[in-house]
Formats: C-alpha cells, sequence, structure tokens
C-alpha cells in the first residue's frame, strides 16, 4: 500500500453515507425528520457522527418565535464521533470522540481583550452545521465542524466518558461563566429560581464555592434529582419565595439570586428575594422585551441586575476538566437526562420539551445511539 493511499484511509471513513437522516426547522413550530445530504468538509475542517445531542432551551425559543429563517438544523450541546478529517487538520484523526462547541471567539478584537467573547463578530457565527444555514446541527447524524472550531472549540473525549456526560461541556460552561461572574464567597447565600437541568448546574456550581445554595421549584421530583448533586435547601416555588429567602438569611434576604426561568415576571421575585447590596443574575432571560422592575431597588438599595450569556472560551480547559474528571469523582451529569429520544422521534422530544413535565429534565436526541 502506498503512502498515499495510508494518508488517504487515515483522512476517511469510507462508510459515510452521502445522505442522513435530519430533524429539519422548516417554519414556526414546524420541524421534520427527512433526508438530507451529508455534508461536505472544506480544509481544516471535520465531520463528525452525532451520539447524542441535548435539546437546550435556545433551540426551543428559535422553533417557536420564528427568530431565524427556515431551513436549518438545530441542536449544539452535542458529542460524537470524527469519520472524516479535512487537509490540515493537526491534532484530530478519524475515530476520535470528541464534543465540539459551536461558538468560539476572534480572540483578538474589543470584545475579545474585554473577555465579553459573546459579544465578538466572529462568536455570533455559528461553526457546525448539518447543512442549510449554520445552526448547530446536532439534530442530525452528521455535522461539519469548521476550521476556527476545530482549532480551539474542538474537544477530544476520553474512553471511559461516555458521550452523554462530554455533551454537557456547553452549558456547563456558560453555567459556570454565570457562576464565575459573581465571585462568590462562603458566607454568602445563593437562591436559584428554576430547577431544570440549567438550574441544578448552576445551583451545583455555586456550592462548590462552599456558599449556601437555595433552589426554587415547582416539582418536588425535580427537586429529588437536585438532591443528588448535594442540594438540600429546596424552597416551593408556589409559596413566597422572596419571604422564604428572608427567612433563610436571619432577615436579610439572599446574597444572589440566579433566574434560570426564562420568565420575566419571575425578575420581580428575584429582586425581592435578595438583600440590600445584593446581585440577580438573569441567566434565561434570552428573549427581547420589556420588563418591570422597581429602579429604586437598584439606586436606594444598590442592588445589581446582571446577566450572564452562553459560553467562555477562558474557562474551557477548566471545564472541561470538571466535567471528564467529574464523572469518575460524583458530579455524574447524566443523573440529569429524563428521556432519550432516536433521531426518527425528534419531534415528539422537542415537544416534551417545549412542555416540561414534573419528571421531564434533560431530554436528548442520540441520532448514533
Amino acid at each position: 500500500m502506498s503512502t498515499n493511499t495510508l494518508m488517504d484511509e487515515q483522512k476517511t471513513d469510507q462508510r459515510v453515507p452521502t445522505t442522513m437522516r435530519a430533524a429539519v426547522y422548516r417554519g414556526v413550530n414546524d420541524v421534520r425528520v427527512e433526508t438530507i445530504a451529508v455534508p461536505e468538509i472544506g480544509v481544516g475542517e471535520v465531520l463528525v457522527k452525532i451520539h447524542t445531542c441535548g435539546i437546550c432551551g435556545t433551540d426551543l425559543k428559535k422553533i417557536h418565535t420564528g427568530s431565524h429563517d427556515a431551513p436549518r438544523v438545530f441542536g449544539h450541546e452535542m458529542a460524537g464521533t470524527i469519520v472524516r478529517v479535512g487537509d490540515g487538520v493537526e491534532g484530530f484523526a478519524v475515530g476520535d470522540r470528541v464534543m465540539a462547541y459551536h461558538h468560539i471567539p476572534c480572540g483578538e478584537c474589543y470584545y475579545c481583550r474585554k473577555q465579553t467573547f459573546a459579544q465578538c463578530e466572529v462568536y455570533k457565527k455559528v461553526g457546525c452545521t448539518a447543512g442549510f444555514a449554520p445552526s448547530g446541527g446536532g439534530f442530525a447524524e452528521y455535522i461539519r465542524v469548521m476550521d476556527w472550531i476545530v482549532r480551539r472549540g474542538l474537544v477530544k473525549i476520553p474512553d471511559d466518558v461516555p458521550f452523554e456526560q462530554a455533551a454537557f461541556l456547553e452549558p456547563v460552561n456558560t453555567c459556570f461563566k454565570a457562576v464565575q461572574l459573581l465571585d462568590l464567597q462562603a458566607d454568602e447565600t445563593v437562591l436559584v429560581i428554576g430547577q431544570g437541568p440549567i438550574g441544578v448546574l448552576l445551583a451545583a456550581l455555586a456550592r462548590r464555592t462552599r456558599a449556601t445554595v437555595l433552589t426554587s421549584d415547582l416539582y418536588a421530583e425535580r427537586h429529588a434529582i437536585a438532591a443528588k448533586f448535594g442540594l438540600d435547601r429546596p424552597l416551593d416555588a408556589r409559596g413566597d419565595v422572596a419571604a422564604a429567602a428572608k427567612e433563610a438569611t436571619e432577615g436579610r434576604g439572599a446574597d444572589v439570586a440566579l433566574l434560570a426561568v426564562g420568565s420575566d415576571a419571575l425578575i420581580k421575585v428575584a429582586m425581592d428575594a435578595v438583600r440590600p447590596g445584593g446581585r440577580v443574575v438573569l441567566f434565561a432571560s434570552t428573549q427581547h422585551g420589556e420588563a418591570p422592575f422597581d429602579p429604586a431597588a437598584v439606586c436606594m438599595d444598590e442592588k445589581t441586575l446582571m446577566g450572564s450569556y452562553s459560553a467562555s472560551v477562558a474557562i474551557q480547559d477548566e471545564v472541561t476538566r470538571m466535567v471528564f474528571e467529574g464523572y469518575r469523582d460524583g458530579f455524574d451529569l447524566t443523573n440529569l437526562i429524563s428521556h432519550r429520544f432516536s433521531l426518527e422521534d425528534a419531534v415528539a422530544a422537542i415537544d416534551l420539551a417545549s412542555h416540561p413535565q414534573a419528571d421531564s429534565m434533560k431530554i436528548v436526541i442520540q441520532p448514533g445511539h
């Protein structure tokens, strides 16, 4: 066998088909499982066969609001196996198990210099696609990972870590970014409103700082899942959460409230629940609109209203260690997965994720399971 032939075999898995199945967004509330072409890759790019992709709330908002034109294939919490490698790719080979971030910043612009990476114009471009306008593509069998993502946003998965755990790298990054922003102290109390999978992640990461963590949710079933991560101060969201937070803090209120639910009405609850000088972080408020709040609470009570959005490349390595080592040492994120769907059942998966139930947490689509 010639050297060139050997190199060609190393770069391409010959079993890759020309077509694949994908859950294609065709318009508002219209997703269809269709057969489309497997994307071609170029110089510096790789093709990844998706094993697991989580459904994120931002995917659902795009599907339900029509904020993006059609057709597209969404899905960005994804992990799988490299099946093709383009010319010029270094450090990756066919057969590597990987997770791909869909956003990576340029590292050079004003916003990158200020470490406000989510505002970088390159970051706002999506670097992974199953076809059509790049939109992640994880709700498909294969994705094309573009060159700048390969260089800085493609992460190898150790053999003893399952794809399901690795698929949490991106959401853990977004949550850890918010927690780091707060610089929590051990004598502080944190209230996390909402105990879906993101709320549990925020609370579990806040607890690692040794702060006291209160969690609020409507469902006892979700509090039971949170308890697996050491979260043992549940509040019933059907009651007066602000009063409960004050009762737990000698009448002051929480030092921090993290709002993990995209409900503008809950901003007032969060503001009322924190002490004078406290901080409120909006984590799930990704839809434009207007929300009332008391300006005197910000001015006279010196409360801070702030936001945290998307992932940070600055903490990528730390998050990778946290997730991979955590799987071996008590931070098994697969406990957050309540439902697993095949790609053919992706529409049902999206419907369930859009209408959360007491027993539904992270819902994943598994094209390669």
